[in-house]
């Protein structure tokens, strides 16, 4: 099997029934394995084995359902989209022109006079509504053939049968001689919908508004080194391993690292992290974040689609265009909500034609308008919106805070967790071992600061990462270090060295006891240390312990507010690591959490994963996105905290970009937002429906007052949408 992936862009659909229609279709192709059908996006992603079918298979599938469809990267150009856009606003001026002489009846009802006698006669009218019947109005009877012709129905058949009727109606009650006619209601209607659907087009544009933001961040030139001469390129004509330079106040054009320069940079508009980072040399750049107060020169190492903003950008259009379980029933309600509209219509046509006590045109007349009525307010576009657009909103304010959905389905489940795993190096504590405490015993050294410096020379040469953080603390005490005059590194115990003439020994108990040294004086100091979770070692100078320096992988700073936080959410916070169990109940400590599981193998967190999960938890595995990735995979929610780009997005079902621990708790927030924003648009979206309808059977609601109500319902929709661009998910906001 070749298992390939296609996203279509779908044009012509007009509802959720057409959504539905396509999905359900193209899902039964031979060869075809999934296929999810974005209405908002007007999308259509399709997984498929490659030696069953090719994409233009599923293409002429679409097409020959009625609808236009194209790989994405053949997109229409933008100028054709904007061509069309002004064609339904062209459509709709002329349609409400045509328009105005029929709000007399409507105005005539409470008393207000504004048209003259000539523009009621009915062939003013019949020459009037005959244009937006059959111009205006022509794209709904396109839709309507093509529906009927593919054995389905969608809200262009609703609409296409309620003008029809009140027009050919019309038309019948002019021919036998009579005055009172209802061009007005097919001809308000059609208006209504096309007023309304141009406001459900910006409405929809606005959720698509952090796509744009993030593309718009990308810088459009770039200055790189070729030749020995500064050169301005286009960012598209940056290739792998160009140099380029980034003066203070310009945005980086690529992911790099970083040569030579120091600065600090703006990297919020990717992590949602408002603090600037230093970068020095050997340091990762990103393209798109904001360069501040010094120059710098790269290497550039990713470019064009591989960049970390390319992949951000393509993570979000993916989330936007996945459903959400949450959508199915949605989408099993549209795909049969048409006929059963159609047969309500007929049935209430039937008993008001039929128990009218009244002639035969005065009982007809009721019977239709009703039966219009309850077909063009039932009509299931506020249905097929309610979800995906609170979808493209949440993941599009996600992205703008740092945190990416790989999906719908993720977004959903991560407001039904109950427990949280967290791996400690490198999501609660900063993942580099640094010195914490520095100790002196007798006099062999002036102070705490001459014994880092001296200790820092000895570790000099050592690649042990403890060796590293001694002699990072070392250059912050006293800057550059000179090397020792003989070093000598002893494996599993520690280093001996001669600096300034004096032999220093820095390691374990064990180096100590067989280089004879009595370290007695240090034990009450160092179990004190070792108590806390930290990893102590122990400084000789010529054969007399002089010192202790301890080393450990310390706390984020925001760690134990973030746990705090996640508690405050009622979620139970579980630290997992395997570190030892001292170590781990001393940070454990520090930073709060319920429940520690220490001494784990990498391979045996998958395995604590499930047990949770037994136990009747849903459960959110949060971690590195790499040596986690079974317990990530093995989650109902995998997070990948700070690690990147490329690698976290590959193991985790959400990742934060940034490295705190707290977007844990907003992406929480945003989930649970989401999901209640969703549950709203479905709640009204159908008691629109199960009220309206009952309501237009009954007689109680005049066509085109259907037709108005039907054409907001689906603004309603998309606008509350909106509103989660407004929610805080910050804490205590």
């Amino acid at each position: 099997m070749s298992e390939q992936k296609v996203t279509l862009q779908v044009t012509g659909m007009t509802c959720a029934a057409c959504s539905a229609r396509i999905e359900k279709v193209v899902g039964k192709m031979d060869g075809v394995d999934a296929a999810n059908v974005n209405l908002t996006m007007e999308r259509a992603t399709v997984t498929f084995d490659e030696d069953k079918l090719q994409a233009q298979d599923i293409i002429k599938r679409i097409e020959k359902l009625g609808y236009g469809a194209a790989p994405m990267e053949e997109e229409a150009n933008p100028e054709d989209g904007e061509k069309a856009w002004r064609r339904q606003i062209g459509l709709f001026i002329f349609s409400a022109v045509l328009s105005l002489p029929f709000l007399h009846g409507m105005l005539a009802m409470i008393g207000i006079n504004i048209a003259p006698g000539l523009l009621m006669e009915p062939w003013v009218q019949l020459i009037l509504a005959t244009p937006i019947q059959f111009v205006a109005g022509f794209r709904f009877y396109v839709g309507a053939f093509k529906a009927l012709r593919n054995k389905s129905a969608n809200m262009d058949v609703l609409v296409v049968l309620g003008t029809s009727a009140a027009y050919f109606y019309s038309v019948w009650m002019m021919a036998r001689g009579e005055q009172h006619v209802y061009f007005e209601t097919s001809v308000i209607i059609i208006t209504l919908i096309q007023l309304g659907k141009i406001f459900e087009h910006l409405a929809k544009t606005r959720t698509s508004d952090a796509i744009k933001k993030l593309m718009n961040l990308q810088a459009k030139t770039a200055t790189v080194l070729r030749d020995g001469r500064e050169v301005e390129v286009k960012i598209e004509d940056v290739v792998q391993g160009d140099v380029v330079l980034v003066r203070p106040g310009e945005k980086i054009p690529v992911d790099g690292t970083v040569l030579d320069g120091l600065s600090s940079v703006d990297e919020s508009m990717l992590t949602g992290e408002s603090i600037p980072v230093d970068k020095k040399p050997g340091d990762a750049v990103f393209g798109a974040t904001l360069n501040k107060n010094g120059a710098l020169r790269f290497t550039a190492d990713k470019v064009g689609k591989d960049t970390a903003l390319a992949q951000i950008i393509r993570v979000v259009e993916e989330a936007q265009g996945s459903k959400a379980p949450i959508q199915r029933m949605a989408d099993v309600i549209s795909g049969i909500f048409v006929p059963i509209v159609v047969g309500i219509a007929l049935l209430t046509f039937l008993i008001w034609f039929f128990l009218v006590d009244a002639g035969f045109n005065e009982a007809l007349t009721v019977a239709l308008m009703n039966a219009t009525a309850v077909l063009v307010i039932a009509c299931p576009c506020a249905l097929g919106l309610a979800t995906p657009t609170s979808i493209m909103v949440g993941t599009g304010k996600g992205a703008e805070n740092g945190i990416l959905f790989k999906g719908g389905e993720h977004l959903e489940n991560l407001q039904k967790v109950s427990v949280i795993l967290l791996d400690k190096t490198g999501t609660i504590t900063k993942g580099q071992p640094a010195v914490t405490d520095a100790v002196l015993l007798g006099d062999a050294f002036r102070s705490e600061t001459e014994l880092l410096h001296l200790a820092g020379r000895a570790e000099k040469h050592s690649e042990h990462p403890l060796a590293t953080a001694i002699v990072r603390a070392g250059i912050d005490e006293e800057g550059a270090l000179d090397d020792p005059e003989q070093f000598e590194a002893i494996t599993g115990r520690g280093v001996r060295a001669v600096v300034d003439g004096r032999l220093l020994l820095i390691g374990t108990r064990r180096l100590m006891l067989e280089s004879g040294i009595d370290y007695s004086p240090a034990e009450a100091e160092l179990e004190r240390l070792e108590g806390d979770g930290k990893t102590a070692m122990i400084v000789a100078a010529d054969g007399v312990v002089a010192g202790l320096i301890a080393v450990a992988d310390t706390v984020k700073e925001t760690s134990r507010a973030a746990i705090a936080e996640l508690k405050a959410l009622g979620l139970k916070v579980v630290m997992i690591t395997g570190d030892n169990r001292k170590t781990a109940q001393a940070i454990a400590a520090q930073v709060g959490v319920d429940e520690v599981q220490a001494e784990v193998l990498p391979e045996d967190k998958a395995n604590a994963v499930k047990r949770y999960k037994s136990a009747g938890h849903v459960v959110a595995m949060v971690g590195d996105g790499i040596n986690d990735a079974p317990a990530l995979a093995m989650a109902d929610v995998g997070i990948a905290v700070g690690t990147g780009a490329d690698v976290a997005i590959e193991a985790a079902d959400v990742t934060l970009m940034g490295a705190e621990l707290e977007g844990v708790a907003k992406a929480v927030r945003l989930s649970r937002a989401t999901i209640r924003n969703i549950r709203q648009n479905l709640f009204w979206a159908l008691a629109y429906n199960v009220i309206g309808i009952p309501i237009a059977a009954s007689g109680l609601l005049l066509p085109w007052v259907a037709g108005a109500a039907m054409a907001f319902s689906s603004v309603s929709v998309v606008t509350n949408a909106l509103r989660l661009k407004r929610v805080k998910i910050d804490a205590g906001q």
